[in-house]
Order: C-alpha cells, then sequence, then structure tokens
C-alpha cells in the first residue's frame, strides 16, 4: 500500500496504537506530511501537539546561544515528538527536521489532558517512549564526546543517505547538505574536507563539483560500527 493511500487507521492498527490510544482521542487526530529538510517543530517554539513518527526518518538536533548546532540522534517509527514537553510543559527542546518523506500522526496536548491523563495504558506506553529517549541521549552525547570525526561523519552520512530503499545504494549528498554536516557533528569544515580527501583516495566517496556520492558504504559502516547516530 502507498503511503499517500494510508489512513490513520491503518498506521494504528501497523503499531498496535489502538491498544494505547484511548478511544476518545482518535476523533482528534490528524495525518501530516513533511518533506526532506522541512521541519517537524524547531527549538524554542511553544509545543502543543504530540506527533507518532509513523513512516520515515527524522533528524534530531539542538543548537547552542552561540549558534552552533550539533546532532543527537536520527529516528525511525515508532517513537514520538513533543512527548517530554508534554510531560514538563515546556518549550520545544530540539529542532526536528525530516530526512525523507515523513508521516506523523497527530493529537493536541489539549485532547490529551482531557483524554489521556488517567488513561493507565497510554501513560504506560509514554512512559516507556520517555525513558529510552533519555537512554539514546545519554548515548548520542557521549559519542560526540568520545569517538573520533571519522566514526561521527560516517554514521551521518549513512544516515541521512539510508532511507531503506534500493535507491540509497552509492546515494549522492548535496553539496549544501554537506556543509551543514561539519557543524552537525561538531568539527570545522576544514576538518570534514580532509576526512573526505582521505576517503576520496580510499575510494569509499566520489568527490564532485556539488556534492560527494558514497561509493564504499561496507567500508563506512563498518567505520561507525563503533558508534551511531541512529536510534
Amino acid at each position: 500500500m502507498e503511503e499517500k493511500q494510508r489512513t490513520i487507521k491503518d498506521y494504528l492498527t501497523e503499531f498496535g496504537l489502538l491498544n494505547v490510544v484511548p478511544e476518545e482521542i482518535l476523533p482528534y487526530m490528524s495525518l501530516s506530511s513533511y518533506q526532506p529538510g522541512e521541519w517537524v517543530c524547531s527549538q524554542g517554539e511553544a509545543a502543543d501537539t504530540l506527533y507518532f513518527l509513523v513512516h520515515g526518518k527524522i533528524k534530531i538536533y539542538t543548537t547552542s546561544s552561540e549558534g552552533k548546532t550539533l546532532v543527537l540522534s536520527f529516528k525511525t517509527p515508532l517513537d514520538l515528538v513533543g512527548d517530554i514537553e508534554y510531560i514538563q510543559r515546556c518549550e520545544t527542546l530540539n529542532t526536528v527536521e525530516a530526512v525523507t518523506p515523513v508521516q506523523m500522526l497527530a493529537v493536541q496536548y489539549r485532547w490529551l489532558d482531557r483524554f489521556g491523563d488517567q488513561n493507565a495504558a497510554f501513560l504506560r506506553f509514554m512512559l516507556d517512549i520517555i525513558t529510552k529517549k533519555f537512554f539514546m541521549k545519554s548515548s548520542s552525547l557521549s559519542f560526540n564526546l568520545l569517538y573520533p570525526a571519522e566514526v561521527r561523519l560516517a554514521s551521518y552520512l549513512l544516515s541521512i543517505v539510508d532511507d531503506g530503499t534500493e535507491e540509497a545504494v552509492n546515494s549522492r549528498i548535496k553539496l549544501e547538505i554537506l556543509k551543514d554536516a561539519a557543524g552537525m557533528i561538531g568539527v570545522s569544515y576544514r576538518h570534514m574536507n580532509r576526512i573526505l580527501s582521505q576517503w576520496t583516495e580510499a575510494g569509499l566517496v566520489e568527490r564532485e563539483l556539488d556534492g560527494i556520492t558514497l561509493r564504499n558504504r561496507e567500508e563506512l559502516k563498518e567505520l561507525s560500527k563503533y558508534g551511531s547516530y541512529e536510534s
């Protein structure tokens, strides 16, 4: 079944959400679509919606007061966006961006307050997701601190091109996306270029005027096996 033809009920059934989402909330759920590069939510903005990631891949990153960005993780279904903000009643903690075409089930907090606060199955589901998220955040911060730039860059590049399809093999990464990669993994653009030059000589990537193409994904996967941004 094509993603554009799928309904809210299709996704609820696929991920077993009919067993955890209170029935009273279902009429207030909507299905939202996002294209690669589009924000689902932005750090610091008011949070009022809980999102269920049911298709595609998203990137989670944080921005410091100095404007520096750092990628925290990549997420695939099933996951939640806005869950911590719902519990803490705080502004959006991180920016969430679509890496591939993404489908989200969305429900406003006001309906969760009205129908979900006393539902044990729903609260247990939220608790499970949130505790896993804190574990992943700890792991991602350790990854950024402990692993060399080569490992972080390999993991990042594989994460932004690998959407699980046959077309992802030897994927090209455009120059504008590549420029963001350095900041996302916490290194200078010059340092990243040195790594890419070494990889070009080794046949791992092919450099072009408008970007690069990953030529030896197996070697890059071997390099990134020591740590990953993937959940």
